[in-house]
């Protein structure tokens, strides 16, 4: 750990000293499986402790060396890792495949993607930097879940015993015979190491004599199948061609097995990672390839712009105007970075940034009303009038000029909603305002009332409400 105190006495030039003096403790103290995938949510409100600052904090470790960032695609069913990457770009197949639940995702950014830091073993060498010396379900907590799965902190493997029939470590080239008594259950012979899974319906009258059934593990994932065997005794033949030790177990596909694997915390996703502002100032361009395309199920975004700003370079000069646009600038940034947005870019005047939910928009846009009228109070003078436009619905994630961003129908109608509003107006469709956590917003005051327009490349009236 000779490294360590170097790099956090770096991390605590820009991050928040109260996440930085507790991930250091963690590093320092933490079990093994605390440094493997933290799930930045859960560490933030296990140590009661900013969630932006926290992500902000791990985002500054990953990049100066002390942890290693992970975008982990998931099974939006059982909450298994279907891929490992170390970079969103080598997210690129158009369907991932989850062996457990015989079914095939296409990737969102929205569920589908969590981001996780591993302690880098520059800084502390863990279990989980060689995943197959783990022991069995040590794997599956550090290796095949993700980190939104709410596994027990302790007596892991006596939970799982209530729907394993059996398990067993099989090393590379050896083969294992299990002799079992077979209920008249559902079962799965699951196997996380190859991702590769038997379905057998037990059913029918009890066998009398003992059946059979071989199982062969290779590097090539075949698709799962269903069998149908009858209660009673089998001989379970298993087989490992592979050049890693594998891990295969006999669940019980019951209530049991349903509860465990459904329990779910909340993660830090891709999705929420891209609308960070600390994120895009960090890695900037080194986020998507330039012909990738991401869908995003839900993103909202939120465009500004001023109004008659050509007017008040003539009123009041270059150099004045110049500076209070700046000094608008700001605000509009240090709303958006308080409410867990991020700018995505400006366009002369005017501003375009995103937010993981609606609520954290709109929040966002009363910020940067209050803001502004503090900002013309200080001037004396109402210089800097304000129009935003609110708009939720999914897109695509991009790169376009260098830069991430974002395309698609619900990009267009934000920034054709904030081109409907006057001086000092919040306009915002109806995914906005019927959002519940908008709605907790605005119980204090007048109740917005819906206008319809016809917006430029829609093919129907939009619902505008404008914000009082």
């Amino acid at each position: 750990m000779s490294e360590a105190p170097a790099l956090f006495s770096v991390l605590r030039q820009s991050a928040d000293a109260g996440c930085v003096a507790v991930i250091e403790r963690l590093v320092a103290d933490a079990p093994d499986h605390h440094l493997s995938r933290i799930n930045a949510l859960a560490f933030a409100r296990r140590h009661r402790l900013d969630e932006e600052k926290t992500i902000a904090a791990f985002l500054h470790a990953a990049r100066i060396g002390l942890f290693e960032l992970s975008w982990n695609v998931l099974c939006p069913g059982c909450g298994g890792v279907l891929d490992v990457n170390a970079t969103l770009k080598s997210v690129h197949a158009e369907e991932y495949n989850c062996a457990l639940c015989a079914a095939g995702y296409e990737p969102t950014l929205d569920e589908m993607v969590d981001v996780t830091f591993t302690v880098s073993p520059r800084i502390r060498r863990i279990a989980a930097h060689d995943p197959h010396t783990l022991p069995n379900w040590e794997y599956y907590r550090q290796v095949f879940w993700g980190s939104g799965v709410d596994l027990p902190e302790t007596g892991l493997e006596k939970a799982v015993e209530k729907m394993t029939l059996d398990s067993i470590e099989l090393p590379p080239g050896e083969k294992a015979h299990l002799s079992l008594t077979l209920p008249a259950e559902f079962l799965i012979v699951f196997e996380p190491v190859t991702h590769a899974a038997q379905f057998i319906d037990i059913k029918g009258e009890p066998a009398s004599e003992r059946q059979n059934l071989t199982l062969v593990y290779t590097n090539l994932r075949a698709p799962t199948g269903t069998m149908e065997l009858r209660p009673g005794p089998l001989r379970l033949s298993l087989e490992n061609r592979t050049d890693r030790r594998i891990l295969p177990g006999i669940w019980i596909a019951n209530d049991t097995m349903h509860e465990f694997i459904g329990k779910r915390r909340p993660f830090l996703t891709a999705k929420r990672l891209l609308s960070n502002q600390t994120f895009r100032d960090i890695y900037r361009t080194d986020t998507l390839d330039v012909d990738q395309r991401l869908k995003i199920t839900s993103l909202t975004f939120l465009f500004t712009d001023l109004k008659g700003s050509t007017e008040l370079y003539e009123r009041v000069g270059d150099l004045v105007a110049f500076d209070l646009v700046r000094e608008h600038f700001r605000v509009l940034n240090e709303s958006v970075a308080a409410e867990g947005g991020a700018v995505v870019k400006t366009i002369g005047d005017a501003v375009m940034a995103t937010f993981a939910t609606p609520d954290r928009a709109l929040a966002a846009a009363l910020r940067m009303r209050e803001a502004m009228r503090a900002l013309n109070a200080t001037h004396g003078r109402e210089d800097l009038l304000l129009k935003i436009g609110i708009h939720e619905g999914p897109c695509l994630a991009v790169s376009l000029n260098e830069r991430q961003d974002y395309f698609g129908q619900t990009v267009n109608i934000a920034s054709r909603v904030q081109g409907l509003a006057i001086s000092r107006s919040i306009l915002a469709t109806a995914p906005v305002i019927d959002n519940p956590q908008s709605a907790n917003l605005l119980s204090g005051g007048e109740k917005p009332k819906a206008q319809h327009h016809m917006l430029r490349g829609v093919g129907s009236e939009v619902a505008i409400y404008e914000i009082p």
